[in-house]
Parts: structure tokens; sequence; C-alpha cells
């Protein structure tokens, strides 16, 4: 089953990103937008766009911790050390699924491409 995955827990407290806004985005021949929304209560990026076959290329997944994490109620400083995380990503076989396991803290990620 091809198409792409994204799924985010907070490891610091033990709980799925239910609510981050996330962003995908195909980058060339220009960057444009392919899906978004906000992690829903699986902890998963449920659009339909992302069951599609991309073709062999640069993608970039855009998670929005800081803003979440505020709204969570979390006490960051004024400045977040994690704002918006850009992760830029290949896709070389379009037949296969991608799954990406977004893992965060206030103070830090792993983004990676996981099993499904």
């Amino acid at each position: 089953m091809p198409g792409v995955s994204i799924h985010v827990v907070d490891v610091s407290r033990g709980l799925v990103g239910e609510g981050m806004r996330i962003e995908f985005f195909v980058l060339a021949p220009r960057r444009h937008l392919v899906a978004g929304g906000a992690i829903c209560a699986n902890g998963t990026l449920s659009d339909a766009a992302l069951d599609a076959r991309f073709v062999r290329g640069e993608y970039e997944a855009v998670f929005h911790v800081g803003a979440w994490y505020r709204a969570q109620g979390v006490a960051l400083p004024r400045q977040a050390f994690l704002d918006v995380v850009n992760y830029r990503f290949g896709i070389d076989d379009p037949e296969q699924h991608y799954h990406l396991p977004f893992k965060c803290t206030p103070w830090g990620y792993s983004c990676f491409r996981g099993g499904k």
C-alpha cells in the first residue's frame, strides 16, 4: 500500500500529539501543500491525500511543535527552543509506504522512516 503516514507522540508526557498542526509538502518542481490538518485522537494525520502514490522526489513534513505545547498548557520559555520543525525526506520507490513517526518533547525530537 503506497502513501505516507504520520504519527506524533509527546514522549515527555506519554501522549499522542492530538491537535498538533501538520502540513505535508512536495518540494519539486515547486513547493506546494499536499495535505494538512491536526493530528487525530489516535496520533495520526488523517488526510486522504496521504494515501496517494507519491512520485520519486523530495518532500517536507512541517510540525507546529511550539504552538501545540502552548495550547496544551505546557510551560515554555518566551522563545521556545522548538517552534516549527521542518522535516525533509525523500521518496525513492512510489510503490512503498513511507511511515513517519515523530517523537517530541519541548526540547528535542526524532523523526524517522518507520514500519506500518
